[in-house]
Formats: C-alpha cells, structure tokens, sequence
C-alpha cells in the first residue's frame, strides 16, 4: 500500500467534512453548466479542473463550438466577474492593462490617475488570443504569472481569484502571432475542444433555435470558490501518484526519457508540467468526488497538460508523428 504525503496538523474529519461539502456544490455547478453547455462533458471537466486549481486555460478549437459560450457561463454560474477581450493586431497593452489620466481639480492642481483596463476581472476570456502582437501578450504574461500589473512604476494587484481562459483557432494561421513558450507554459492545460456528439448537436439544434433558450444561473461565490481551491491544495496525494508524475514528465525531456523520446521530442516540459499535474489530479479527484488522486488522474490528464510544453524534432514531423501520439506512447511505457 503506497505512502500518503500529508500536511501536518490537519483533522481528517474537518477535512472530509469540507471535502464533503465541496463535492455537493461542484456537483452543483456541474448541473448548472449543463443546462447551458450541451455535451462537451470532457471539456467542461477540464475547464472547471483547470479553475479549481486556481490556474489558467488555453482553448482550442474552431469557431462555432461554444468556446465563448462556455467561458461567459463558467462566469455566471461561479459568481465571478467576467470580461471578455477580443485580441487583434493593433491591441496595445494599455488597451487590455489600463492608462493613467491627466486630471485637474478645481485649485487648478493636476494629478495623474489610473484607470484599470478590462483585466482587472475575476474571469477574463481572452478571446483569439494569437492574434495579439507579443507586446501585448507580454503585458499578459506578466498578469498571468504575478497576478499584478505594473503602469508607470506602480504596482496595482489584479482581484482574487484571477483565471484567464484563452481561444485559439487552429486553423487560421494568417495574421496570428504563436505565442511565446514562456507564455504557454503559463497556462496549466491546453484544453482541445472537439465537435459535438451526435445526440449532444441534435438537442443544440432543437433547444437553441426557438423563443426560450436557457440562460446560465448562479450557483457559487467568488469567496466559496477560493475556499474549494485551497482545500484541493491541501488534498493528500499517494506517493504513487508523485512516483508517476515524476517518471512521465521526466520522460518528456530529451535525454532523459527513452530511445522513443529521444528520437521524437526537441524540447520537453519543466517542472511546472510536474507542478500543474499534481494540481488537477487533485482538483480532478475531487471534482469525480474523490478524496485523493489515483495514477488514472495523471494518465488522463497527462496530454492536456504536457502537450504545449513539448516540441517535436524535424524527424518526427517528417514522419507525421503529433505530440498527442508522443504522449499517448509515454503514458503507454509509464504503465
């Protein structure tokens, strides 16, 4: 029987009580997305996953599969504020940050005042986000990994808790800007959104189209949030599952990993990769209303989280050979 790593002083009845009551509201908020987002049940996991872990979400997929839609309703139905940002070529970072103003008062004394941009939000939706210029998507970074802005030397903190969910189209690559490793690693998982079921497209069809269309409705608080997020910190985690979180990400890494890897992969995950992984194992466990993470969390979750923290060699482009498939083989050799 595998070693539990715990945290000292911690009552185990309090913590299954909490844990307890955090299943009844997530289980919530699961049946409040739901009357909103049809099908997608594995997107909207991973998208509440990556948000109980107190991270941020990169989307991807063509236009038309809820994306937006998804992202305003998580908004409602969490209690957050949210906004959404539409990125384009001539975004400039005071558009998306904010700018100070030059006031006057009525002695005629001028002071400098700051006014906060759009990302001073609880849930930003930065809709298109490749399309920004890298000195856009800087200034975004810097919110991402701080959560602060800096304008005219003065630190101003972003609200709590701050998640951004980005889109990104794959398709159109003209007039996109890629954006940067640094900035992807940032985002905890790369969350692929895929077409519909049929069954989940056929009731889009019939319950989207008519007067009354179902409107998302609140279920949870900003301040209930953060409490779920920090008791899926303090989760016991089995010392298989750190076993086999180090041994895949380690395996990701060119010299490092196997003849397969060493072949295949040019650059590999870091240990924020190690890091985001033991965080939505437990945040998945807990939200499949669990009390502890299992090696199956790790291996599902392994692709969303490492696949934009790879690149492949020339060789294995050549043989048309995709990170997925590179994963799929590490997770397969991991047992």
């Amino acid at each position: 029987m595998s070693a539990i790593i715990r945290e000292p002083a911690i009552d185990e009845r309090q913590m299954i009580a909490e844990a307890e009551s955090a299943l009844a509201d997530i289980g919530t908020v699961r049946e409040a997305v739901g009357e909103v987002i049809f099908g997608q049940e594995s997107v909207v996991e991973r998208t509440l996953v990556a948000i109980l872990s107190g991270g941020h979400a990169l989307l991807v997929g063509v236009p038309g599969l809820a994306k937006t839609k998804l992202v305003e309703t998580l908004g409602v139905v969490l209690g957050l504020d949210g906004r959404r940002i539409q990125f384009t070529p001539d975004l400039m970072p005071s558009d998306i940050i904010g700018s100070e103003v030059m006031e006057q008062d009525a002695t005629g004394r001028r002071s400098f005042r700051f006014i906060p941009g759009p990302i001073f939000a609880q849930l930003l939706m930065a809709d298109e986000i490749n399309r920004a210029s890298p000195r856009t998507q800087s200034a975004l970074l810097q919110s991402m990994q701080e959560y602060h802005v800096t304008v005219a030397g003065q630190r101003h903190d972003l609200p709590a808790p701050f998640h951004v969910l980005a889109t990104q189209n794959p398709l159109e690559q003209e007039g996109t800007y890629p954006l940067p490793e640094a900035q992807l690693d940032r985002f905890l998982m790369q969350i692929d959104v895929l077409y519909p079921e049929m069954e989940a497209e056929r009731r889009i069809l019939l319950e989207t189209t008519g007067i009354g269309e179902a409107k998302a409705r609140n279920v949870l608080s900003a301040e209930r949030l953060k409490q779920i997020q920090l008791l899926v910190r303090r989760m016991p985690v089995p010392e298989s599952v750190v076993e086999a979180i180090l041994a895949l990400v380690r395996s990701a890494r060119p010299g490092q990993g196997g003849k397969e890897a060493e072949r295949h992969i040019s650059w590999g995950p870091g240990p924020r990769a190690g890091q985001s992984l033991m965080l939505c194992a437990r945040a998945r466990a807990l939200y499949d209303g669990r009390l502890a993470p299992s090696v199956d969390d790790v291996r599902a979750l392994a692709e969303p989280v490492l696949q934009h923290r790879m690149a492949l060699t020339f060789a294995a482009r050549a043989e048309g050979v995709s990170v997925r498939d590179v994963i799929a083989q590490l997770v397969k050799a991991a047992g």
